[in-house]
């Protein structure tokens, strides 16, 4: 089996590539300081993330089209190592109560859960869920995808390849 095998393989095999919408509109704008829940519960902002690129994700455990995505984005996070940081970001109100048992269940071996249950990213954005945003190194936004995508797929590949 080779590598692009190996990676597609939770894909349907005869299913198409899925695609978010890819937005570039905010381009160079400067990621918020909102702060958010680090894994052990503590207040963090995206500066403590500069340096290398940062792919962040806002989703929610109520949201199928970004539970379906998440594995995608765990394979991700596998694969790109230390290159790329991958941050999802829960927008569930209930915190970790919620988003605790599911990554208990999903066994990520990859992500990690941060919270935000303010849902100050979402807002902030005003997007809807799934919302993917593109940092590069210095902290400036890259692009944004809204909706569910394949993150170990051609297009995420090629997209990625923007964050220099």
């Amino acid at each position: 089996m080779t590598a692009q095998s190996d990676a597609d393989a939770g894909n349907a095999s005869d299913a198409p590539e899925r695609i978010g919408t890819i937005d570039r509109t905010h381009r160079g704008e400067a990621a918020p300081d909102h702060a958010f829940l680090d894994p052990a519960g503590k207040p963090v902002t995206l500066a403590a993330f500069r340096g290398k690129p940062l792919l962040l994700n806002l989703w929610a455990t109520w949201c199928a089209p970004c539970v379906r995505e998440m594995p995608t984005l765990d394979r991700l996070a596998a694969r790109q190592g230390d290159a790329l940081q991958v941050v999802v970001l829960s927008q569930d109100l209930e915190g970790a109560a919620k988003v605790g048992p599911f990554f208990d269940k999903a066994k990520f071996t990859a992500l990690k859960p941060y919270l935000d249950p303010e849902v100050r990213f979402s807002t902030g954005y005003g997007v809807n869920l799934p919302t993917t945003i593109l940092y590069d190194a210095a902290g400036k936004e890259v692009w944004r995808v809204s909706g569910d995508m394949e993150w170990d797929g051609e297009t995420a590949r090629a997209w990625l390849a923007e964050a220099g």
